[in-house]
C-alpha cells in the first residue's frame, strides 16, 4: 500500500495503531493505574482543565488530581479555555447529520458557559456548507478566531487544478478562519475572514486556475501536495481502506456512511478532508496566526493585520504579503523545496507561540504525534525557533527550505509515550511542559531536563453524549495547566 495519497494514508495509519493496541503492551509511561501518579518538588502550581472526549462536562483538577469544579454542557466539549471572568469558552459537539462526517469530525458548536453552567453565548455554525471543528482562540479584543471546513464541490475543486483522479463525488472540504464579534446570546457577526481556497496553485493543467512554478511559491498551497507523484488507490489497496475504517469505526474515530454501497466496487477517488486543520493560535504583538494541518505534515503561519479583502490577495497587511502564508514549516516536499526525508513532522497537533529566550526571538511549541516516522511510531513534543526578524518578518534563501533544520529542544521518551492522534502541549511559566498523550488520556510535566514531576491518567468517562460510536471514554484531546493566580479561579474560594 505504498502508493496511497497521504490523506488516506493517515486514516490507514492511524486505525492500524489503534487496532493494534490490543495486540501489544502500551508503553509503560502510558499504561498503569488511572489517578495520579506522580507528584513531585519543581511541578508548576496550578489547576488541570480536562474534558474526556465525548464527554459532556469539563473537570479543573487540583493537583492532587481531585475534581476541584465541574462544567455541565449540553454538548461534548473539545477545546477549552478558561476566561478571565471565570466562564469557560469552548467549541462543542452536537449530533449532525451534515455531509462532514468522518475521521476526527467534531465541533459545530461554540458556548461560553458561567462558573455555575449557564450558558450566556452559542454560536452554531454547522451545515451541508461549512462545518466549526477543532479548536478556536480569544483574541484580546474579545472575537473569537475559529477553524472552519468550507465543501468544494467536485467540479469545483477540478477547475481549480485539482488532479481528477484525485477526487470523487465528495468534493473536498477546505479551510478557513473566521473571526467572530459574539451577538449574545446566540450567533455572531464575521468581521475578518481568510480562506484557503483564495491561496492555491497547482501546475497540474496550464488551462485551470493557479498554474505556476510550485517552487516559485511557497507562500500558496499546492492543491495535489497530498497525492503528488502517487498513483490513485488500486483496487485492492480501497479493498483494504475499507477494512480499516470497519476498525475505525468500531474504535470510535470515523462514522458510518450510508451514501455507498458497501457491495460495490471501492472507490478510487480521495477522502474529502484535505487538510483537516486542528489547531489555531495568536500572537497578539505580531498580529500572526498559527495553524497546523497534519495532513499535509505542516504548521503555517498566516497575517491577521490583513483586512478581508487584503486576506484574499497576495499583498497588503503588517507583513506585505496579504494572506499567503508567511512562513510554512515540516515538510517541504509540499513546495517543491525538499523530498521524504526532510519531512519533520507526523500527524502533528496544538502549535502555540511560547515566549522567546532573547527580544525579538519567535519560537513555537508542538505536539508531534509520531506516526510514519521513518524509525519507527513515537510522540515527541517540539520547540522550534523560527527564522524571523522584528523587521524584515520571516526569513529564508530563495529556493531553499523554511528553517529551522530542528528543533531548539524536544522531548520524547522513545517507548514511554505514544499517542497517534489528538493530543497537547503546553510551556507552563516556570520553563516546564505540560504534555498530553491524548490516545491513552495520559497529562504529565517535564522539567528541561526531561524529568516528570507531575504524572495523571485520566479516570473520567462520564455520561457521554450521543454521538455515533463515541471514542475510547478516557481519552483526551488535549490539557491546560491553569496559573493559581488566574482571576478566572476567584470563585474556587467561595464554592
Amino acid at each position: 500500500m505504498r502508493y496511497l495519497n497521504q490523506s488516506l494514508a493517515v486514516f490507514l495509519t492511524l486505525a492500524l495503531l489503534a487496532s493494534s493496541a490490543t495486540a501489544q503492551p502500551p508503553a509503560a509511561g502510558d499504561d498503569g493505574p488511572r489517578g495520579l501518579r506522580v507528584r513531585a518538588e519543581g511541578a508548576f502550581e496550578g489547576y488541570t482543565l480536562i474534558s474526556p472526549l465525548g464527554a459532556g462536562f469539563a473537570l479543573l483538577l487540583d493537583m492532587e488530581g481531585e475534581i476541584a469544579h465541574r462544567w455541565e454542557a449540553d454538548c461534548s466539549p473539545g477545546s477549552l479555555y478558561l476566561l478571565d471572568s471565570g466562564n469557560l469558552l469552548f467549541l462543542g459537539h452536537r449530533e449532525t447529520s451534515s455531509r462532514f462526517q468522518g475521521p476526527g469530525v467534531g465541533g459545530g458548536v461554540l458556548q461560553e458557559i458561567t462558573w455555575e453552567g449557564e450558558v450566556v453565548w452559542e454560536h452554531v455554525l454547522s451545515d451541508d456548507s461549512r462545518l466549526m471543528h477543532h479548536d478556536v482562540e480569544r483574541l484580546p479584543s474579545g472575537n473569537v478566531l475559529a477553524i472552519v471546513w468550507e465543501y468544494l464541490p467536485r467540479e469545483q475543486v477540478i477547475a481549480l487544478g485539482r488532479d481528477p483522479e484525485h477526487v470523487d463525488d465528495k468534493g473536498l472540504w477546505i479551510d478557513a478562519v473566521l473571526e467572530l464579534r459574539a451577538k449574545p446570546p446566540k450567533g455572531a457577526d464575521v468581521v475578518w475572514e481568510w480562506h484557503a481556497r483564495d491561496h492555491l496553485i497547482q501546475d497540474f493543467s496550464p488551462d485551470l486556475a493557479g498554474y505556476a512554478s510550485i517552487p516559485d511559491l511557497p507562500g500558496r498551497l499546492d492543491i495535489n501536495a497530498d497525492h503528488r507523484d502517487r498513483p490513485p488507490l488500486s483496487l485492492e489497496e480501497a479493498s483494504d481502506l475499507e477494512e480499516v475504517r470497519k476498525k475505525m469505526i468500531a474504535l470510535g474515530y470515523a462514522v458510518e456512511d450510508n451514501e455507498q454501497s458497501r457491495d460495490e466496487e471501492p472507490r478510487r477517488g480521495h477522502a474529502p478532508d484535505w487538510l483537516h486543520t486542528n489547531a489555531i493560535d495568536y500572537h497578539p504583538e505580531l498580529d500572526l496566526i498559527l495553524l497546523s494541518t497534519p495532513h499535509l505534515g505542516e504548521v503555517f503561519v498566516i497575517d491577521h493585520s490583513t483586512t478581508t479583502r487584503e486576506a484574499a490577495s497576495s499583498s497588503g497587511g503588517r507583513w506585505g504579503h496579504g494572506g499567503e502564508l508567511l512562513f510554512r514549516w515540516g515538510n517541504p516536499r509540499n513546495y517543491g523545496a525538499g523530498g521524504p526525508g526532510d519531512q519533520r513532522l507526523f500527524y502533528q497537533h496544538d502549535p502555540t507561540w511560547i515566549p522567546g529566550e532573547k527580544e525579538g526571538e519567535l519560537r513555537l511549541l508542538l505536539f508531534n504525534n509520531g506516526w510514519g516516522r521513518p524509525e519507527g511510531g513515537f510522540s515527541s513534543v517540539e520547540e522550534l525557533l523560527l527564522p524571523f526578524d522584528p523587521g524584515k518578518g520571516f526569513l529564508r534563501e530563495d529556493g531553499k527550505a523554511f528553517g529551522p533544520e530542528g528543533p531548539a529542544w524536544s522531548y520524547s521518551a522513545q517507548g514511554e509515550f505514544f499517542s497517534p492522534f489528538i493530543s497537547g502541549a503546553q510551556r507552563l511559566e516556570d520553563g516546564n511542559t505540560l504534555i498530553c498523550s491524548g490516545v491513552p488520556g495520559r497529562v504529565f510535566e517535564v522539567t528541561r531536563e526531561g524529568q516528570i514531576v507531575w504524572d495523571y491518567l485520566n479516570p473520567h468517562e462520564g455520561e457521554r453524549i450521543k454521538i455515533p460510536n463515541p471514542p475510547p471514554p478516557t481519552a483526551l484531546f488535549r490539557a491546560t495547566r491553569i496559573p493559581v493566580d488566574h482571576p478566572g479561579l476567584g470563585k474556587l474560594g467561595r464554592r
